[in-house]
């Protein structure tokens, strides 16, 4: 019996293979490739272009991008705000348009976040020998730049022949729908085989739905797990971004209700309680709060949920420090898992708090440990207070009283969003997270660029959403394009743009570290041909108006505060530009973070810096 086929070029099949693909978790569906962003060039725009013109906007909604790393955070930020069960695609040309995606598939594959990346590539039948923007290497024929995006994609194929599209393109679905798997998944197109006709079998573009397991903990890791949790004395929760990722804010909120065990979060887990929940001791680590690295340093059990224990989230290696502390962790990932070499829950998040709960039934943590670190909890409310506050309404505002400002601003269901600089840090002292989704910190990859477009994701993932993207000026130097994509697509992000005339961040640590603010201010050369002239005369909020935004310029904490409750009932683009006073007032580091130091040195600077950095070092600990 002859097989019923379907004739299509490659990417006409593709893109309706794509429009047919779903999740499923909890008897909810969703889809699972919502959109393709693009920018056509000659390797894709009469295959991957032609293809999503003739399918139509119902079946593949096609969104104009300006930049491809730009086009990636934008979906970035969707997936996130969708809990991973929904995607888009990103499709490119190829030469520098395919390696433009680099940095956004590093940025997804680092923060376990799925997008289908469709770059075009060279001719499979190499009719001319090179061609435009084609790499040639003098080993290796069948290479293209494409093959950067190798080491950055979870997973990665070549569609040479029309017919491997049918396997590849059926093993990149079950990676971007797999929680323990997912993060960037690359199907590089050569042009020539993207226009190629075949006879596609029908069942190719049958409707499939991609099951989201959530895998139950095996039942003696449990019961392991159990023992270990009641014979701790100062068990602490460290809440990483897979608490969102599994919808177990409230699994965890159960667990600390019933257990007195105090919540630590890392900059993706942060809101997995809300911040006035007694057990919540906010941020962890080097950008953590004073009562949450107290306690983790005294902690004898540090249970891990969903997280990947990066070095912020460890000071480097330096936070555990009591005699004998072990971990616990649970996540989805066995490679995470066993990290610091833990006892493991690999299991989904929610389902594993959920084990642990009902195991722990009647446990409690000891009273005199619950006031301990409520009290603690209390003093930084105190710190939070004093650094939101502004005595003089008529001044120019820090950095943390823009915080403070948005603070008093912000309804419970807005989104923040950040990634680099010196906010990442504040955030994650300061701010007071209301719901699981208002706090969207990028920070496994802090890439400068990505609040613009992750704002235009979450608004296109969740319409009506309140969105805030905080950017400083070296951020905004580095990617405003999607402010166009903004304009164009009547979104209404809030851009807050912090003026303070240089890399603030970099500056901070580079006088940490004996580099003495080299080359971090914006500012012309002196005389001496160093950057300590005065500050460059540039505009950003006139370039933000330039590409079409609304504009508002706050001189002072007043102005700030009007300005931002302007913004929010906005429904167009709006920026709001605020030029900050330098002074210092965000409470310092709690812990360290290893930036090695030059061990010789002639500048008095680096001597000192290098002298600190060998006695924080020495405070390093390898958890066998």
């Amino acid at each position: 019996m002859s097989q019923s086929t379907h004739r299509l070029t490659v990417a006409q099949a593709l893109v309706r293979f794509l429009s047919v693909q779903y999740t499923e978790r909890d008897g909810v569906r969703h889809r699972l490739i919502a959109g393709t962003w693009g920018i056509f060039g000659h390797g894709n725009v009469a295959g991957i272009g032609q293809a999503l013109l003739e399918a139509g906007e119902d079946a593949m909604p096609f969104h104009q991008g300006r930049n491809e790393q730009a086009m990636v955070h934008a979906a970035v930020g969707y997936a996130r705000r969708r809990g991973r069960l929904s995607a888009q695609a990103v499709t490119t040309s190829i030469g520098p348009g395919a390696t433009n995606l680099v940095t956004g598939a590093a940025l997804a594959t680092i923060n376990r976040l799925p997008v289908l990346l469709l770059p075009g590539d060279y001719f499979a039948t190499r009719p001319a020998d090179p061609l435009l923007q084609q790499l040639e290497h003098p080993v290796e024929a069948d290479v293209s730049v494409n093959d950067t995006l190798r080491p950055v994609s979870r997973r990665f194929d070549r569609i040479t022949r029309p017919e491997m599209l049918i396997p590849s393109a059926l093993s990149a679905m079950r990676v971007l729908s797999d929680p323990a798997e997912t993060g960037a998944v690359t199907l590089a197109l050569p042009q020539d085989v993207q226009a190629e006709a075949y006879d596609w079998p029908q069942e190719f573009f049958a409707q499939r739905v991609w099951h989201v397991r959530r895998p139950s903990p095996d039942p003696v890791e449990v019961a392991e797990a159990v023992r270990a949790v009641r014979a701790a004395g100062r068990p602490l929760i460290v809440a990483g971004g897979g608490v969102h990722h599994s919808e177990a804010e409230d699994a965890l909120r159960a667990l600390a209700d019933a257990t007195g065990i105090p919540v630590a979060a890392t900059q993706a887990g942060k809101g997995s309680l809300r911040h006035d929940h007694p057990a919540d001791l906010g941020g962890i680590g080097h950008t953590g709060t004073a009562v949450c690295d107290e306690i983790a340093r005294t902690a004898d059990l540090v249970i891990g949920v969903g997280t990947r224990y990066s070095d912020f989230t460890t000071a480097s290696g330096t936070l555990f420090q009591t005699p004998g502390v072990r971990f616990l962790n649970l996540n989805i990932a066995a490679f995470d898992a066993h990290k610091l070499a833990a006892r493991t829950l690999v299991a989904d998040a929610r389902a594993g708090l959920e084990a642990l709960t009902a195991g722990l039934s009647g446990h409690r943590v000891g009273e005199a440990y619950e006031a301990e670190y409520r009290a603690g909890k209390e003093r930084w409310e105190r710190v939070v207070e004093a650094a939101f506050r502004a005595d003089d309404e008529n001044a120019a505002p820090t950095q943390t009283q823009v915080l403070g400002a948005l603070d008093a601003v912000v309804g419970d269901d807005d989104v923040v969003i950040n990634a680099a600089g010196s906010l990442p840090g504040d955030l994650h002292k300061l701010w007071r997270a209301r719901s699981a989704h208002q706090y969207h910190l990028e920070y496994g990859y802090s890439c400068m660029g990505y609040e613009i477009p992750a704002g235009i994701g979450v608004q296109q993932a969740a319409p009506g959403t309140v969105v805030w993207s905080l950017v400083g000026d070296g951020t905004y130097l580095m990617m405003p394009t999607e402010i166009v994509t903004a304009v164009q697509e009547r979104l209404p992000v809030n851009l807050v743009l912090i003026q303070n005339h240089g890399y603030a961040s970099i500056g901070g640590l580079s006088e940490e570290t004996g580099g003495e603010r080299f080359g971090t201010a914006y500012r012309y050369r002196a005389a001496d041909g160093s950057f300590t002239g005065a500050p460059l005369p540039v505009d950003l909020a006139a370039n933000a108006a330039s590409l079409g935004m609304d504009v508002m310029r706050a001189k002072t904490v007043r102005e700030l505060r009007d300005a931002l409750t302007a913004a929010r009932v906005s429904d167009r683009p709006t920026c709001v530009h605020v030029e900050t006073d330098p002074a210092p007032t965000a409470p310092p580091a709690e812990a360290w973070w290893d930036v090695p130091v030059a061990e010789v040195a002639s500048r008095e600077a680096a001597r000192t810096a290098r002298e600190k950095y060998d006695r924080h070092v020495s405070g390093r600990r390898r958890h066998l």
